[in-house]
């Protein structure tokens, strides 16, 4: 990028947001600060009201405005796929905000640009199994972003993976999560005492508390995330598998906390981190493999008790009146 179109693009950046910091436009540009500050000055004596506050970053004076931006090709058909990616990763609100937004930016495109996204709009699909577009399940991520910003606190009713109904929690959020191809909340949990991971699509209803809280007394959502991630160096969880079966849980076994495997006399052991003992048993059970439970015992409990209900249910009910053959 030659100097002209950085200092064009520095003062893009300066206009989208209250107060800019040095060290950003230096990353974001790949120059030093030295640089930095000579652009800074280049744009204050080519006209532009730039204001500084020491030790917090420059700012744009409140009376000061860009002419319409202009976009680039390249520019216009990256709102493209974002369009694509929020069409298929969020809930309806979120996409309808989504959408009044990109009508308004297309309405300032070039009419070469929008020829072009017209040309390109059906040639790019996005598919996710997990779409909440085929349900009408709401994902509250509006509520959410709102609480996020205000220090709310919010009451859900929540149904985890191992329950037959929901419970009502009220949460402090810190922050909002996108893995698996799935939304999750990380909250600090007030019954529990402690930071928790919510799906978004297990929410079945939220609504907002009448307090709010000190967003400085929680973590970061980067901050749990580190946490998590030193935390998952330690395994609780230990599995021996043939080495015909490994395939079954090859591809599906990183997002259950898989650490590491090593090779046996008959097959391989493999270790995992995870607190949610009742998903990971529904996993491996589900998957085929068979594996040996090493460790911990409760786990074994707990699929003995999955099987034992499996076999309650289509031997003793019958519920699809087959007629087994003893032997």
């Amino acid at each position: 990028m030659n100097r002209t179109d950085r200092l064009s693009a520095i003062l893009i950046h300066l206009q989208s947001k209250r107060i800019v910091k040095a060290y950003e436009i230096a990353e974001r540009f790949d120059i030093s600060l030295r640089t930095v500050y000579r652009d800074i000055r280049a744009l204050e004596e080519a006209g532009v009201p730039i204001g500084a506050e020491a030790g917090v970053g420059y700012y744009i004076l409140d009376s000061y405005h860009l002419p319409p931006v202009m976009f680039t090709s390249d520019e216009a058909s990256a709102l493209l796929f974002g369009e694509k990616l929020v069409e298929k990763m969020s809930d309806h609100k979120t996409r309808n905000d989504f959408c009044s937004a990109l009508y308004k930016i297309k309405s300032i495109l070039r009419q070469g640009e929008k020829d072009y996204l017209e040309k390109l709009h059906d040639r790019i699909v996005v598919l996710n199994h997990y779409s909440t577009n085929d349900c009408n399940h709401e994902l509250f991520i509006s509520e959410i972003r709102q609480a996020l910003t205000t220090k709310q606190a919010l009451i859900i009713n929540y149904e985890p993976r191992y329950a037959d109904k929901a419970f009502e929690r009220e949460v402090e959020p810190i922050g909002l999560c996108n893995y698996n191809s799935r939304w999750h909340l990380i909250a600090w949990c007030c019954l529990r005492n402690d930071y928790r991971d919510f799906r978004l699509d297990r929410i079945e209803s939220l609504k907002s508390s009448p307090r709010n809280f000190k967003g400085k007394q929680h973590l970061s959502v980067n901050e749990y995330l580190k946490s998590i991630a030193t935390f998952t160096d330690k395994s609780n969880i230990s599995l021996v598998i043939d080495a015909n079966k490994k395939k079954y849980i090859d591809e599906s076994k990183y997002w259950y906390g898989f650490l590491k495997e090593e090779k046996t006399d008959s097959g391989f052991r493999i270790e995992f981190s995870n607190t949610e003992l009742y998903g990971f048993a529904n996993w491996i059970l589900s998957s085929g493999a068979f594996p040996v439970i090493e460790k911990p015992s409760e786990l074994v409990d707990i699929v003995r008790v999955y099987v034992q209900k499996t076999a309650d249910f289509y031997l003793s009910k019958n519920p699809f009146n087959i007629s087994y053959r003893q032997t």
